[in-house]
């Protein structure tokens, strides 16, 4: 993709998130959208069907980018592992405050829940507790 591409899909989602910040998604246009993100309403369509698949996109984006990062922190210690959630989370912290707190956003909690569940359930099927005399693994 050339920088022009790229720069208007970054101002376009940047753009989403800004106005679900400041209102309820289905009261946001393509035309609000388009002025927020200084580009013409025929640039959004070149990229994305309607505001929907547009959102669409934008979560299956962070979702796959969090996979990602979950699978390369797996060879880090658990601290730089950690880091590497917070410095992630900080970085797209608009994003990640507003689809959590949205009404409009049921889909992304969904898909979040999922892949917390997905990713994270192995470790915690195999957590081992230690009681005096007793060992329980759950």
């Amino acid at each position: 993709m050339n920088r022009r591409i790229t720069k208007s899909q970054v101002a376009i989602k940047n753009a989403v998130i800004e106005l679900m910040s400041e209102k309820s998604f289905d009261d946001i246009t393509i035309q609000d959208i388009a002025d927020r993100a200084d580009v013409n309403r025929g640039t959004i369509y070149l990229h994305y069907i309607d505001k929907y698949d547009l959102l669409d996109k934008m979560i299956e984006e962070h979702i796959n980018n969090l996979r990602e990062l979950y699978q390369s922190a797996a060879d880090m210690s658990f601290q730089e592992g950690n880091y590497v959630w917070y410095e992630y989370f900080e970085r797209h912290y608009l994003f990640f405050s507003t689809m959590l707190v949205s009404k409009g956003a049921p889909y992304f909690r969904s898909r979040f829940l999922d892949l917390v569940v997905e990713e994270f359930k192995a470790e915690v099927d195999t957590i081992e507790v230690n009681v005096p005399g007793e060992q329980h693994k759950y």
